[in-house]
């Protein structure tokens, strides 16, 4: 008979396919996750109290960091409130960027309920020499109670794009201390932003030198560092209420403005006061608005978009 014969001749036939197969299957066998990719470090947590603080430290960090802000911008810093949410935020954060000199009082207290005892801690205006008032402040009729005090000096250095470079550099040098792995990025990142603040420097020395001690009022005590640094004269700060001015109120105004014989006076962008609008036109100047860079957008480049207008109603202003 055939049949064992044909059965052998099958098999032999069969053998070397199946071997052939069997290699291949071996060869092609997947490759196990560790060898396919090596695990990747944990994304540095970084929480920053408000807009400027989270410009400079996004500026810094690029997208090696998860970086959130406190204060929602437009909020008023001073009087701001935590929520839960902060605490939480504070609670699973590595970093904490906040400007100090006393800006930020409702930190203290937020960090301590978080109760994260490997939170760090960057302060940005650390080496930074505080102004306390360099003029005279023109008070309101009626004192409220939640009128803030600079205690510790002025904490609005950031309006000074020399002293925005140190608080850059303290950011800096902050997440290369809390993430080593990555102190080339974080360095490389500061040097670009750094370079752009000293070509806004440069660009303000050159259009104020100018108009020498050109003279001011301001609503908001926020313009000591921008003024020093470039030989502007803030003469006096006018606390008035954004709501009802009091007839004291706008005496006192008009007092201020015509003992100093200013050449302008400054609001603040976004708030449409129309009772300082009026008192402007009473005493025939141009109400401009400086902007203290609390409300804007959350992109690191809007400094400099907020600087330039700035600088376009200094110009104006002091013609």
């Amino acid at each position: 008979m055939i049949r064992p014969n044909l059965q052998g001749l099958l098999m032999a036939l069969l053998l070397p396919v199946l071997a052939t197969t069997g290699c291949n299957q071996s060869n092609s066998a997947p490759v196990s996750p560790k060898a396919e990719s090596s695990p990747q470090s944990r994304q540095l947590k970084v929480v920053a109290t408000f807009l400027p603080m989270y410009w400079f430290t996004k500026a810094v960090s690029g997208d090696l960091a998860n970086v959130e802000v406190l204060v929602p911008p437009g909020t008023e810093v001073h009087e701001y409130q935590a929520t839960p949410k902060d605490v939480q935020a504070l609670a699973q954060a590595d970093v904490l960027v906040k400007n100090g000199f006393g800006l930020e009082e409702f930190i203290e207290n937020t960090v301590k309920n978080a109760q994260n005892t490997k939170l760090k801690e960057i302060e940005a205006s650390n080496g930074i020499k505080p102004l306390q008032e360099i003029s005279p402040v023109v008070k309101r009729a009626e004192k409220v109670d939640n009128d803030h005090n600079h205690k510790a000096g002025n904490p609005h250095v950031w309006l000074d794009p020399v002293l925005a470079i140190k608080q850059v550099e303290n950011i800096r040098d902050g997440l290369m201390a809390a993430d080593p792995a990555n102190k080339g990025a974080y360095q490389a990142n500061a040097i670009a932003y750094i370079q752009q603040l000293q070509e806004i420097d440069r660009q303000f020395k050159q259009s104020l030198q100018r108009y020498p001690n050109c003279t001011f009022v301001t609503f908001h005590d926020a313009y000591p560092y921008l003024a020093q640094r470039y030989q502007l004269k803030q003469v006096a700060v006018v606390e008035i209420p954004e709501d009802q001015l009091s007839p004291t109120d706008i005496q006192k105004t008009i007092a201020a403005v015509k003992q100093y014989k200013v050449k302008a006076l400054f609001g603040e962008p976004g708030v449409d006061n129309k009772l300082l609008k009026s008192l402007s036109q009473d005493l025939n100047l141009t109400l401009r608005p400086l902007d203290s860079m609390e409300i804007g957008p959350l992109d690191p480049q809007h400094y400099f978009t907020a600087m330039k207008t700035n600088l376009q109603t200094l110009e104006s202003a002091c013609r």
